[in-house]
C-alpha cells in the first residue's frame, strides 16, 4: 500500500503573519489505491482521552477537503458534553484529494456509475463532465485499503461505522447503501444526486428490497435536504423523499430511514446543519438490535 504522513496536524490556513492554524489531534497523510491512478488526501481527527473498551465509533467523511474541519470541531465541541448534546466522542476519516479547492474534479470519477453520457444532466457551462463511473473502484479502495489502515492504526469500534456525503457524495453513500449495505452501520446522504445516475440508481434499490427479503441488515440511514431545493428542476428533493417513503416500508427488513429538512438552506448551505444533525444521528445506539433482527426473520445476518 502506497501511503505516507505528511504531517500531524492538519494544515487550515495561514494567519496574518504567514503561521499555521491548525487543528488539534488531527493528521494527515496521503494514500494510492492499488492501480497508483488514483491519490487522496486522507485526513483523520482523534478524540481526546482513552477510547472505551469497544473502541471509538467511526465517521467516513467524503469531500473532506470541503467540510473536515467542519465535523471535527463540530464533533470536538459537542462531545465533551455527550449527556446534553448526544453527541459521543468519533474518529472522524476524511477522504479527500491533493488539492486547495473544497470540491475536486477527481470526485466525478469516484462517486458515479457508469452510464452514458446522454443519461447525464446538461452541463451549466456546455463542458463535457469530467470522468464518470469509478463508484465500485473507489468502494474497493475504502473497503479493502483505507479501512484496513485504519483499523490497524486506531482503535474503533467496527459495529458503529458511518459513511457521510453530500450531492454526488450522497449518490455514492446510497449505492453503498444498495450494494453493499454491510460496509457501514449508519448512511447519512446529504442532498444526494441521485438524479445523475437515476436509473442505475433504481435498479439498485430494487435489487437491495428484494434482497433483504432473504437477508435482512441493521442500518440506519439520514436523508437530509436543504428546503430551497424544492424549487430544483432536477427534482433532487422529490426524488430523496420519495427514496425516504419507499425505504420506510422495509422498517421489518431492518432499515430505518429517517428524512430531515433543513429550513431555509439549499444545496450547499444545509452542509453545516447537516453535519451536526449526522453526529448525533451517528452517535444513537442502533434503533433495532441484530438480534431483533434475528427474531424477526429466523434466519442470521
Amino acid at each position: 500500500m502506497d501511503h505516507k504522513i505528511i504531517e500531524h496536524a492538519q494544515v487550515i490556513v495561514k494567519d496574518s503573519t504567514g503561521d499555521k492554524v491548525t487543528i488539534p489531534r488531527t493528521e494527515q497523510r496521503i494514500m494510492h489505491d492499488r492501480t497508483g491512478n488514483r491519490e487522496y488526501r486522507i485526513y483523520v481527527a482523534m478524540p481526546s482521552g482513552e477510547p472505551p473498551s469497544s473502541g471509538y465509533p467511526v465517521i467516513y467523511l467524503l469531500d473532506a477537503n470541503a467540510v473536515f474541519g467542519t465535523m471535527v470541531e463540530a464533533m470536538r465541541v459537542q462531545a465533551r458534553r455527550t449527556e446534553r448534546t448526544g453527541v459521543v466522542p468519533t474518529i472522524i476519516v476524511g477522504i479527500g484529494y491533493p488539492t486547495e479547492d473544497p470540491f475536486a474534479s477527481a470526485r466525478h470519477y469516484d462517486f458515479t456509475l457508469p452510464v452514458s453520457v446522454t443519461e447525464l444532466p446538461a452541463s451549466p457551462d456546455g463542458r463535457a463532465w469530467p470522468e464518470q463511473g469509478g463508484a465500485e473502484d473507489f468502494l474497493t479502495f475504502i473497503q479493502e485499503e483505507l479501512k484496513p489502515e485504519i483499523e490497524r492504526k486506531y482503535t474503533i469500534d467496527r459495529s458503529r461505522q458511518t459513511l457521510f456525503g453530500h450531492s454526488l457524495g450522497g449518490l455514492f453513500v446510497l449505492h453503498v447503501l444498495f450494494t453493499k449495505p454491510e460496509a457501514f452501520q449508519t448512511y447519512v446522504a446529504g442532498s444526494p444526486s441521485i438524479h445523475w445516475n437515476k436509473r442505475i440508481m433504481l435498479k439498485e434499490e430494487r435489487q437491495f428490497t428484494v434482497r433483504l427479503q432473504e437477508e435482512p441488515v441493521n442500518v440506519r440511514i439520514l436523508l437530509g435536504m436543504g428546503e430551497l431545493e424544492k424549487f430544483h428542476k432536477s427534482r433532487i428533493y422529490e426524488n430523496a423523499k420519495e427514496l425516504s417513503n419507499r425505504l420506510a416500508t422495509l422498517v421489518n427488513q431492518g432499515v430505518c430511514v429517517e428524512f430531515k429538512e433543513f429550513e431555509d438552506e439549499g444545496h450547499v448551505s444545509l452542509l453545516p446543519a447537516l453535519i451536526s444533525r449526522a453526529l448525533r444521528f451517528a452517535s444513537r445506539p442502533s434503533l433495532i438490535s441484530s438480534e431483533d433482527v434475528k427474531v424477526l426473520h429466523g434466519s442470521k445476518i
